[in-house]
């Protein structure tokens, strides 16, 4: 079925999709199966967008879609997960990119497992990203990027957080639908996550969390 719901998302069929994700929720599926369905599919959007089949209203639309399946996951991941607090994270889309899909799931991952988390949200102009190191002084700071435009924005970011003198205060990870560790290598960063779990354990590593 998730392969079902991978094609209804890609295809921009709306109805189906939430349809189909319903089914999985009340079926007992695996939250992260669902979320990593969705993932797949805005592989596939970001594709085609980068090849010029799909636009920005497609763009949003599965936005649209992946934030209404995300709500149905969300309960399912939090009765999962017994939260004691610890550390603090950083997250934000980079400047350019308007994407929020993974960075709401690795936000509310984070959080149910009991990191306070300062969501910049989209579009984050790295002096920003400067600004809240210094305010919310996290030890963790997460950029997510979904486009290949994203990348060098990745980069401008921590080159502003290095030379604002904060690059030894924080660890960096990325994450996003085309990232790699070349992406990673090309940031400047310090690691990068395959999925919102992937940085969940790396924020944990970073803060000595077990």
């Amino acid at each position: 079925m998730s392969k079902e719901l991978v094609n209804a998302i890609a295809e921009m069929k709306e109805q189906e999709a939430l349809e189909l994700a319903k089914e999985m929720v009340d079926g007992g599926s695996d939250p992260m199966e669902i979320m990593g369905a969705a993932r797949d599919a805005m592989g596939i959007v970001g594709e085609r967008y980068e090849e010029g089949t799909y636009f920005l209203p497609e763009l949003i639309l599965s936005g649209v879609m992946l934030n209404q399946i995300a709500e149905m996951v969300k309960p399912k991941l939090a009765e999962a997960v017994e939260v004691e607090r610890h550390g603090k994270v950083v997250v934000g889309t980079v400047e350019g990119d308007i994407h929020d899909i993974g960075k709401d799931i690795v936000v509310f991952m984070l959080d149910v497992n009991g990191f306070d988390v300062l969501d910049l949200g989209i579009d984050v102009p790295p002096q920003k990203f400067v600004e809240a190191i210094k305010d919310f002084e996290p030890q963790v700071v997460g950029l997510s990027g979904f486009l290949t435009l994203a990348f060098d924005s990745m980069k401008d970011t921590v080159d502003a957080i290095k030379k604002a003198g904060l690059r030894d205060k924080v660890r960096i990870m990325i994450g996003g639908g085309q990232i790699s560790d070349e992406i990673r290598k090309h940031a400047g960063a310090d690691a990068y996550g395959a999925d919102a779990m992937a940085g969940v354990s790396l924020a944990k590593e970073w803060i000595g969390v077990k």
